[in-house]
């Protein structure tokens, strides 16, 4: 009877250690699930901003505003109208010669000459009408380019030369083929252009879009991102259809096999 209950109390000892060994590893496992949880929930509520952020479809898959992308600064509020005043100026001053060097058939020696005509013509009679109405004659300040200024717009043309310099031996390299024939892509379209349209048109056309376009773009952008990326999917559906109806039927094979 003795070893009997020894035996049965080893067994209910040995029970319990099993069962109190089992409960350890459930709640270790438990307190893993629940802390890898918790820092799945944190990482996904860490940056709820960036998960919209990167829902969000962008033109061109754009992650700056409209405004650094123009370079920000003075050109980019120009270009956006953030100042009208000074945008109506700049765009009514480049229709006006667009008008007089286009419609009028004005000459640049010939327009330069008569504004120089006009403005001295206007100074001298203003000079010598003072004398009659016994007023002192207009003091006329000194006009000289300030040398920071030549300096700062000279670098400034160096800089973007060696950049474009730059990306011209990048091309011509043959490290990338897709920007070499996008590259030829838009030069052909530009010359295509320049043969319906003089210089100076296509000119003034670049640059009334660059007034317009970049502005009515900023303004409206959440819709123009929406249609866009319905025209992207549209786009990429009729290509599978075309890739699948068309492409694939295109014996490959046979031909590598014919140019090998």
């Amino acid at each position: 009877m003795a070893d009997n209950t020894a035996a049965d109390h080893e067994k209910e000892h040995e029970q319990s250690f099993v069962e109190s060994m089992k409960e350890k590893i459930t709640e270790t496992f438990h307190d893993g699930d629940s802390a890898s949880s918790d820092s799945d929930h944190d990482g996904k509520d860490s940056s709820p901003v960036e998960d919209v952020k990167n829902k969000i479809y962008r033109l061109f898959g754009r992650e700056k505003p409209v405004h650094k992308l123009l370079g920000g600064g003075k050109p980019a509020d120009i270009f956006l109208w953030k100042d009208k005043k000074v945008s109506a100026g700049v765009l009514g001053f480049a229709t006006l010669i667009w008008v007089l060097f286009e419609l009028v058939e004005y000459h640049l020696l010939t327009l330069v000459c008569h504004t120089l005509i006009l403005a001295l013509a206007v100074l001298f009679l203003w000079s010598n009408a003072s004398s009659f109405i016994n007023k002192s004659p207009p003091k006329f300040p000194d006009v000289a380019l300030p040398e920071d200024v030549v300096l700062g717009v000279a670098n400034a043309l160096r800089i973007e030369i060696n950049q474009a310099l730059v990306i011209l031996k990048s091309i011509a390299s043959g490290k990338d083929l897709k920007k070499f024939l996008a590259v030829v892509a838009g030069l052909w379209v530009v010359s295509i252009l320049g043969s319906c349209w003089n210089f100076l048109t296509l000119f003034y056309t670049l640059f009334v879009l660059l007034h317009t376009v970049p502005y009515l773009y900023d303004r409206y952008e959440d819709k123009v991102d929406a249609f866009c990326e319905k025209a992207e999917a549209e786009i990429k559906k009729q290509y599978g259809v075309f890739s699948v109806k068309v492409l694939s039927k295109v014996p490959v094979g046979s031909l590598k096999s014919k140019f090998a």
